[in-house]
């Protein structure tokens, strides 16, 4: 019988109890993929992150688990590792923080009280098994509150991208069980990212989303950053092809509001950023620590 201390945060957020809630158990080096995974499903949250001892300076290996499979890579668990490694005096700010996931090493920068990283692949956009009358169906909308067919895009972990007409469509989603098992469960991509588009200028995109998936039953994320990083390099791609340049593209995403959890994640694509890749950056507070006993 062994204890393994894990801290709690609310990620992508400056409020205690709102944006999406992560625990990050530390020295993980010892503990075995069963175990890690058997923590998460006792823990419950969207996701759990083992991190392991340093590899260097500043460099650290990190898995990240939801209740019922280890992921690649997920942007709420970056952000909040990032941030809570600087928080307890583990790591330089002022030096780039390497992250080690499956998906490959993700840098991380700090400034303005924000952790920031650029994906470590470039977003790739394939056809969705959705179009615009089965996402309308799916989502229990009508045809018009669908704009165009839907896409799937991923920098690492992949996700339906559909984009709704307004606020309205957003609030009042109701998922077809028939739908989303004939032609969501079966595709590559098992999430779906839904968003509207509030306004756009040369500064800034303001979009606001809610994302969907299975894990025991249809759960709602209240911020997901590999999600919001698929689609701002879904938004890139479209707006290059559109004018021709790759004029700098900023977003600020608002997700969990129909939660009760609202969150900000901020992204970036083009520009001075390598072609493809993403930024994604936020906020986030530890708010706990725990103890959980394993016996192995």
């Amino acid at each position: 019988m062994t204890s393994a201390e894990y801290y709690l945060l609310d990620v992508f957020t400056d409020q205690p109890f709102m944006g999406n809630q992560l625990a990050v158990f530390l020295n993980a080096d010892g503990l075995d993929a069963s175990t890690m995974q058997a923590l998460a499903k006792e823990l419950n949250l969207a996701e759990t992150v083992f991190l392991g001892a340093a590899t260097g300076p500043n460099h650290y290996p990190m898995r990240i688990f939801t209740p019922t499979q280890e992921l690649p890579f997920a942007g709420h668990p970056t952000v909040g590792t990032a941030q809570l490694l600087a928080e307890l005096g583990l790591i330089d700010r002022q030096q780039t923080l390497v992250l080690q996931p499956p998906v490959g090493e993700l840098a991380i920068s700090y400034e303005k009280g924000r952790a920031t990283f650029t994906t470590a692949q470039a977003a790739k956009l394939t056809d969705s098994t959705l179009d615009h009358a089965s996402a309308a169906i799916l989502l229990g909308l009508g045809r018009h509150q669908v704009i165009g067919d839907p896409v799937i895009a991923s920098c690492g972990l992949p996700f339906h991208l559909i984009q709704l007409s307004d606020l309205t469509a957003l609030q009042h989603i109701k998922i077809s069980e028939a739908v989303w098992a004939k032609a969501v469960a079966s595709s590559s991509a098992e999430q779906v990212y839904l968003y509207v588009i509030e306004t756009s200028d040369n500064a800034e995109t303001v979009l606001r989303s809610r994302m969907f998936s299975r894990e025991h039953g249809l759960c709602e994320d209240a911020a997901t950053g590999s999600a919001a990083a698929a689609l701002t390099g879904y938004l890139a791609n479209k707006q290059s092809r559109q004018s021709r340049q790759s004029n700098a593209l900023h977003c600020r995403v608002h997700q969990g509001v129909e939660m009760g959890r609202p969150s900000v994640i901020y992204t970036a694509a083009n520009g001075p950023i390598k072609p493809g890749l993403v930024t994604v950056s936020g906020s986030a507070l530890v708010i706990g620590r725990g103890v959980l006993t394993t016996y192995q």
